[in-house]
């Protein structure tokens, strides 16, 4: 049961970095406490965001502040009992979100995003999980003019200043395009660049499957059972205690679970996000199309589905799931989309790891030799998986790594 490197956690990041481990002649062990996908990178609206070379931010924009105030809307909501403790982080966000700090942080980002559907294809390559990938994109619609302008304007020079392919669709087009779509949306933009995924977790699940069929191990286990081993590390899995002189923190959200025992306080927090499946009623969609006033996105999966994800939802971790976002826009996505009945017996929720500075972590541990970082990639875990194993496994090998990983140590929270 002893190994090179144990990576703890088995989503896309982790799963991706266990197979560069491995492809770099590592003899890896994943270890999760359920089974591979099955966490945060199952529940997403399933996008290689090629296109994303922004970073989320704070929002600036005194009536969106406002209209997040009154927390009625669909792409926020808070519970006020929360607060107190997201503060702190919220207050960094905020500072983090300034114009001239999102233009270093989308610098330092673009590496990384301008890497990820190449990262993809070269894993999705020697798989089988080939259908569950689309070209062509994604659609964001808009429902007043006004703001589809301000967007379209805006978005042009992003698209021609990273070389990127957009469209812009008026409303006709829009439903050429899609003609399962309503009546709700005056324009589009369609970015070409990015691909979308039928099912996250099940592609998650076929990188997985490489990794075991190319001699990699996997254990269910509990990552708080993490201690010292000499050299090295053990933890305790359903296999036994396993052991090596690596380890891998790649656990998303509950990072910190193992982190904070060993002295670390890196500002990760979750953004809460939930997603239902309906049947649809006007024909599927073709291409995922984000309703960006709303907040919501409604996205074709496997099995004729629609998935409709929600924004963002700040509640302790812990606290029961509330649906209050999906029953906010239900009624719009039904109007918009044609959803119909629902599909799955609860709502899902999931975690999305964030840092304030929109940064992931990804390198070597400051205080203890032979620990390794992979996490909090905020809204982009899915597109950012593969990429991130590549520059993690090429560190640790000590191989020249194909962008600059300085942007994403862990010690620029000290």
């Amino acid at each position: 049961m002893d190994f090179d490197v144990i990576v703890l956690g088995a989503g896309i990041v982790g799963v991706s970095s266990a197979l560069h481990l491995q492809d770099r002649g590592r003899r890896v062990a994943l270890v999760d406490r359920r089974g591979p996908g099955e966490e945060t990178s199952h529940g997403n609206a399933g996008l290689i965001e090629r296109s994303s070379v922004v970073p989320y931010a704070f929002p600036r924009g005194l009536g969106t502040l406002l209209r997040y105030a009154r927390n009625r809307s669909v792409d926020l909501y808070y519970d006020y009992k929360a607060l107190p403790a997201y503060a702190g982080w919220l207050a960094r966000f905020w500072w983090e979100s300034s114009p001239r700090r999102l233009d270093v942080a989308a610098r330092d980002m673009l590496p990384l995003i301008a890497a990820s559907v190449d990262e993809h294809d070269a894993l999705l390559a020697r798989t089988d999980a080939a259908p569950l990938v689309r070209d062509g994109g994604w659609i964001e619609a808009f429902r007043s003019p006004a703001r589809f302008d301000a967007e379209r304007r805006m978005q042009e020079r992003v698209a021609r200043d990273h070389g990127l392919k957009m469209a812009v669709l008026d409303a006709a087009a829009l439903r050429a395009r899609e003609p399962s779509i309503g009546d709700a949306y005056c324009g589009a933009l369609h970015w070409q660049d990015p691909k979308s995924v039928a099912s996250p977790g099940g592609l998650t699940k076929a990188y997985a499957r490489l990794f075991e069929r190319e001699g990699g191990a996997f254990a269910n286990g509990d990552a708080t059972t993490l201690e010292r081993a000499g050299d090295g590390w053990r933890i305790a899995t359903a296999h036994g205690r396993m052991a090596a002189r690596d380890v891998v923190i790649a656990l998303g959200p509950w990072s910190d679970q193992v982190l904070a025992p060993l002295g670390y306080r890196i500002p990760l927090r979750a953004k809460r996000g939930y997603h239902m499946h309906y049947r649809p009623t006007r024909g599927a969609l073709s291409l995922p199309v984000c309703d960006t006033e709303q907040g919501f996105v409604v996205a074709p999966m496997e099995g004729a589905r629609l998935r409709l994800t929600t924004g963002v939802e700040i509640a302790r971790r812990g606290a029961p799931p509330t649906g209050i976002q999906l029953a906010r826009a239900e009624p719009l996505a039904r109007d918009a989309f044609g959803i119909g009945e629902r599909l799955d017996p609860a709502p899902w929720l999931g975690m999305r790891p964030c840092t304030p500075d929109m940064r992931p972590v990804i390198g070597p541990a400051p205080r203890h030799p032979h620990l390794w970082f992979a996490f909090g990639h905020c809204h982009h875990g899915l597109t950012l998986g593969p990429a991130t194993g590549r520059l993690l496994a090429e560190m640790m090998t000590g191989a020249p790594t194909f962008i600059d990983p300085h942007p994403y140590r862990a010690e620029r929270f000290d």
